[in-house]
């Protein structure tokens, strides 16, 4: 997962980024980055037999983590020791998260280079999870527009650095909310939707992405996607009002369902922390180079090993994959290693990397704080 889950309305909005702070960006931007051609014509060239996934690692990757995952958050609601619950559950999110973020795959992996591999991840996650992945099909591809990005237009991004010292925190905090909102969207207004036409029309523009700017709209689906949409939405929904409904009538313990709740929570806070790292948060809104997207990106390369927890599946290489997004997750830290070993030390491929989570957050609360 590469973005927050909550659909699109949210209190968080540029406009509550200070004036003064919007119209100084606005005078840095007016100089844009120049095109690095040595730096993406290299990465071209040093990378061109990566861009094939291997099936392999997608289904035993993916499989492992779901299983570990499920198997982690039984352990924890059948655990009659409370110490080991919460090592369970931790596990759980971990895991759980590690398999969700396969959904940012989904978007860039043609379907017949690994076949099969859309409709297990939906039918053992994404539905259960009350994600599937049409939540992030067609979203996310807008993003990776060298004219979208940063833009209004751009459902992904946010100028986190310019707004609000508080908007940071609650950019996080929103995060936990995900599951009831989730369970409401799913059991209640999908429902509901189909039988009311204003709704339906407000539930596909604002509830139907995994999206952060409150301004985006979607358009409805049409085509293939518009039958993988229904056919996820409507699994997605019975399954929304047969828990609800298993919960109520005491069939599932309450206990069980809170720490269900509280694993999917865990989970989308630690992949709302890694989005609010994801990038810098800079842009002001205009158009930006594809150099100016990848400097306003992240990787957080080795020797750093935490981020093979809180930023999985190749997210680490999150600017990297920017600049490369045909490159699977698997094949992206020999894309950074080839690519370093080409460049001299002053290049721009270096400017995206950092060294920890800590410090790109204190960097990201440091300069919204000097913009208030």
């Amino acid at each position: 997962m590469t973005k927050q889950v909550y659909m699109s309305s949210t209190t968080i909005s540029p406009n509550d980024a200070p004036m003064g702070a919007l119209d100084s960006r606005r005078d840095s931007a007016a100089v844009p980055v120049p095109e690095d051609n040595e730096l993406i014509r290299t990465a071209a060239k040093v990378t061109r037999d990566l861009n094939a996934p291997q099936p392999a690692i997608y289904w035993i990757d993916f499989l492992a983590s779901v299983g570990v995952g499920y198997g982690s958050l039984a352990g924890s609601i059948f655990s009659e020791s409370t110490g080991v619950g919460i090592m369970f559950g931790v596990i759980a999110v971990l895991a759980l998260y590690r398999a969700g973020s396969f959904i940012h795959e989904l978007t860039h992996v043609r379907r017949n280079a690994l076949p099969g591999f859309h409709f297990v991840w939906n039918v053992l996650f994404g539905v259960p999870m009350l994600i599937p992945s049409f939540m992030y099909e067609g979203i996310h591809s807008i993003h990776h527009r060298t004219r979208k990005y940063g833009t209004v237009e751009d459902p992904e991004y946010l100028p986190l650095a310019l707004m609000k010292p508080w908007s940071v925190p609650l950019f996080v905090i929103v995060a936990a909310l995900a599951p009831v909102a989730l369970l409401f969207r799913y059991a209640i207004l999908a429902p509901l939707s189909a039988i009311i036409p204003p709704l339906r029309r407000l539930v596909v523009e604002r509830y139907s992405g995994l999206i952060i700017n409150p301004e985006f709209r979607r358009k409805p689906p049409e085509g293939e996607l518009r039958r993988r949409w229904l056919a996820c939405e409507i699994g997605a929904s019975i399954w929304a009002i047969t828990l609800l409904a298993m919960v109520a009538t005491e069939i599932i313990p309450m206990r069980a369902f809170l720490i269900f709740l509280g694993v999917m929570s865990g989970s989308v806070i630690l992949n709302q922390i890694r989005t609010l790292v994801a990038h810098l948060w800079e842009n002001d809104g205009r158009e930006m180079s594809v150099t100016a997207q990848y400097l306003d990106s992240v990787n957080v390369p080795p020797p750093a090993t935490l981020p093979a927890l809180w930023a999985p599946v190749g997210l680490r290489y999150h600017a990297l994959h920017h600049l490369l997004p045909g490159v699977p997750y698997h094949n992206l830290g020999e894309a950074h290693r080839r690519i370093a070993a080409e460049l001299p030390a002053e290049s721009n491929f270096y400017r995206a990397d950092h060294d920890s989570l800590w410090a790109l957050i204190m960097g990201l609360v440091r300069g919204s704080a000097g913009k208030s």
